[in-house]
Protein backbone atom coordinates (compact mmCIF):
# COMPACT_ATOMS: atom_id res chain seq x y z
CA UNK A 1 0.00 0.00 0.00
CA UNK A 2 1.00 3.49 -0.63
CA UNK A 3 0.26 7.05 -0.19
CA UNK A 4 -0.75 9.35 -3.25
CA UNK A 5 -1.99 12.55 -3.64
CA UNK A 6 -3.94 13.96 -6.48
CA UNK A 7 -6.00 16.63 -8.30
CA UNK A 8 -9.47 16.37 -9.68
CA UNK A 9 -9.50 17.39 -13.44
CA UNK A 10 -12.78 17.07 -15.75
CA UNK A 11 -14.28 14.52 -12.82
CA UNK A 12 -11.13 12.58 -13.17
CA UNK A 13 -8.67 12.13 -10.47
CA UNK A 14 -4.97 12.74 -11.69
CA UNK A 15 -1.91 11.68 -9.67
CA UNK A 16 1.03 14.09 -10.28
CA UNK A 17 3.90 11.65 -11.38
CA UNK A 18 2.55 8.50 -9.83
CA UNK A 19 1.11 5.76 -11.79
CA UNK A 20 -1.31 3.58 -10.70
CA UNK A 21 -2.37 0.23 -12.56
CA UNK A 22 -5.94 -0.03 -13.96
CA UNK A 23 -8.50 -0.87 -12.04
CA UNK A 24 -6.86 -0.80 -8.96
CA UNK A 25 -8.55 0.09 -6.25
CA UNK A 26 -7.92 3.46 -4.00
CA UNK A 27 -9.83 5.38 -1.06
CA UNK A 28 -10.22 9.00 -1.45
CA UNK A 29 -9.68 11.96 0.90
CA UNK A 30 -11.68 14.91 -0.22
CA UNK A 31 -11.47 18.36 1.50
CA UNK A 32 -14.71 18.96 0.56
CA UNK A 33 -17.87 18.63 2.89
CA UNK A 34 -19.94 16.84 0.95
CA UNK A 35 -23.29 14.88 1.44
CA UNK A 36 -22.25 11.01 2.12
CA UNK A 37 -18.71 11.99 2.12
CA UNK A 38 -16.70 11.25 5.64
CA UNK A 39 -15.95 14.02 7.69
CA UNK A 40 -13.69 14.96 10.38
CA UNK A 41 -13.78 17.10 13.39
CA UNK A 42 -10.88 19.74 13.99
CA UNK A 43 -8.68 17.61 16.29
CA UNK A 44 -9.17 14.58 14.05
CA UNK A 45 -8.27 16.51 10.55
CA UNK A 46 -5.31 18.13 12.55
CA UNK A 47 -3.99 14.64 13.37
CA UNK A 48 -4.36 13.57 9.78
CA UNK A 49 -2.55 16.49 8.34
CA UNK A 50 0.20 15.88 10.80
CA UNK A 51 0.48 12.16 10.32
CA UNK A 52 0.53 13.49 6.16
CA UNK A 53 3.13 15.89 6.87
CA UNK A 54 5.57 12.92 8.61
CA UNK A 55 4.59 10.52 5.86
CA UNK A 56 6.13 13.39 3.32
CA UNK A 57 8.98 13.45 5.14
CA UNK A 58 9.80 9.55 5.30
CA UNK A 59 8.71 8.81 8.78
CA UNK A 60 6.59 6.11 8.43
CA UNK A 61 6.31 2.38 8.46
CA UNK A 62 5.71 0.05 5.59
CA UNK A 63 2.82 -1.55 5.56
CA UNK A 64 5.06 -5.21 4.43
CA UNK A 65 7.20 -4.55 7.27
CA UNK A 66 4.28 -3.93 9.80
CA UNK A 67 3.19 -7.40 8.60
CA UNK A 68 6.17 -9.10 8.84
CA UNK A 69 6.57 -7.35 12.59
CA UNK A 70 2.83 -8.24 13.57
CA UNK A 71 3.25 -11.98 12.59
CA UNK A 72 7.01 -12.67 14.31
Amino acid sequence: MRFVTGKVRDGQIVTEGVELREGATVAVLSELDEVGALTLGDEDEAELLAAIAEIRTGRFVDGDDLLADIRS
